[in-house]
């Protein structure tokens, strides 16, 4: 049973957190690193001694057996105070277990929740996994130093939700900060995201009269009296930032908060080794030596660098999952639209169709889109009847419709390029500036990667054109050309 470093969209939260007191306290801050006591998740202005303050004693008092890696710190350049990750405490092998945590020191929604059926029900209807973990860690913050989970919370709190680049998921980002992502559909994506962390804080009291056995024990404010929706906005990304997806488990189980987890594991896009559930406990197992000192890697699952910006915080220049959409759809105002929709389907097309560009296939991506938009361009009903008594996604094609085709797709891209505000070579002059914001930093790698794969599309095309017999040739009229988005 696998846990994949997947992680799942929640919602988020406002003002005064756990404490009792009328201050404020939040899961996660804006800035990079920012963080002063009076605004982290569990407690404000407290000093905590270095022995209180070790996440790994509190989890081998309450039952974590001998393991093989240690918290250090690493520095973050905007405060002095560093955030923890977890390393090699000795050298290790491929295939060695890193550590095993018990059950007991796992948190799932079947825990949290107890009733299985409950947890179940919740999950099913308007609420996801995320937004009860995160509420259940809100309450048990209210509890202070007599919570079970206060060390754990604590930490958590310390990394404000950020990944080991120190930067927070542009979910809380300012909208100035938000512009860096310009030109990107993750600037929508953001957006739409966190249009349903809010659907979700709506919903957050359903929680409470559903599941009432377990917040009698808190003897506070039904959950959108006691935290505004910044509050629980900080929380929902916070457990985003570490939640880990349980593979073969009971839906109540699927989602697990694991101390040793992430964020205190480095994500990894190229890295194999993942969290697994085995027994009664979560272990890790490593896909590769390290020496002693190491920091420990664990696979993020198969994600786009803009789902690892918006859950992490981070970009992987070497993301193998890395991909760019494009949307095609068939023109709802042809006359023939109804025949060129069956034929997509007998093709395994729909009439809107979303197309995949793997970074390094973006040839095979086009040579993919083509067939689909040939069809969009054919006019002539008896072109139409022989394509539709054909078998396969064969179209006739003339030069001048193979020219209006290539000459369509190369507007595409270079319309998608020109809607950054920066250019490749302005990205690169910015990514050289060791002083660049980290939030500005994770963004202009993110719109840079997007614009190399953009580029290669385009050069696709480019080459395509220069190859047809005759690149003078006017393009077919089309008007009842495919859409692309």
């Amino acid at each position: 049973m696998e846990l994949s470093c997947q992680i799942c969209s929640i919602p988020s939260t406002t003002h005064r957190v756990f404490l009792r007191s009328s201050r404020s306290t939040h899961f996660g801050r804006r800035n990079v690193c920012l963080a002063s006591n009076s605004d982290t998740l569990v407690a404000g202005n407290e000093i905590v001694s270095k022995k209180e303050d070790d996440l790994k004693s509190w989890m081998h008092q309450n039952g974590l057996p001998p393991c093989k890696v240690l918290l250090k710190d690493r520095p973050c350049r905007v405060i002095a105070r560093p955030i923890h990750y977890v390393a090699a405490s000795e050298d290790l092998e491929a295939g060695d277990i890193a550590f095993s945590v018990p059950s007991g020191l796992v948190v799932t929604l079947e825990r949290v929740l107890g009733n299985e059926t409950v947890a179940e029900l919740l999950t099913t209807n308007k609420l996801s996994e995320l937004a009860c973990l995160a509420l259940y860690l809100m309450y048990e913050k209210k509890q202070g130093k007599k919570s079970f989970w206060y060390p754990y919370i604590r930490e958590l709190d310390r990394q404000r939700g950020r990944g080991q680049l120190a930067v927070e998921s542009p979910l809380l980002w300012s909208d100035d900060q938000l512009n860096y992502l310009t030109g990107s559909p993750t600037k929508a994506e953001v957006m739409e995201r966190a249009q349903g962390i809010r659907r979700e804080y709506n919903e957050l009291d359903t929680v409470w009269f559903m599941a009432g056995s377990l917040f009698q024990q808190y003897p506070y404010d039904i959950p959108t009296e006691a935290f505004p929706f910044e509050i629980f906005k900080q929380a929902f990304v916070a457990v985003q930032s570490c939640v880990v997806h349980l593979q073969r488990v009971s839906l109540a189980r699927r989602f697990a908060l694991v101390p040793l987890g992430p964020p205190l594991l480095s994500y990894g896009s190229r890295c194999k080794a993942m969290l697994t559930a085995v027994d009664d406990a979560v272990q890790l197992v490593v896909d590769r030596p390290y020496k002693a000192g190491d920091p420990i890697f664990v696979w993020c699952g198969p994600q786009p660098n803009s789902k690892l910006l918006i859950n992490y915080g981070f970009v992987d220049d070497d993301n193998p999952y890395d991909r760019i959409m494009i949307e095609a759809s068939l023109n709802t105002e042809d006359p023939q639209y109804q025949d060129k929709r069956l034929v997509a389907q007998r093709n395994g097309k729909l009439s809107v169709q979303v197309f995949q560009v793997n970074v390094g296939k973006e040839r095979e991506a086009v040579f993919d889109l083509l067939p689909y938009l040939r069809l969009g361009y054919v006019s002539d009903p008896s072109e139409m009847h022989s394509v539709i008594s054909s078998q396969g996604p064969i179209c006739p094609v003339s030069p001048c419709m193979e020219k209006a085709v290539l000459d369509q797709l190369a507007s595409y891209f270079t319309g998608r390029l020109a809607g950054y505000p920066t250019t490749l070579d302005e990205d690169e002059s910015m990514l050289a500036d060791s002083s660049l914001d980290p939030k500005k930093r994770v963004a202009t790698q993110l719109v840079r990667l997007e614009k190399k794969v953009l580029c290669a599309c385009l050069e696709v095309i480019v080459d395509m054109i220069t190859q047809l017999p005759d690149d003078t040739i006017s393009p077919c009229p089309a008007p009842y050309a495919p859409l692309l988005k």
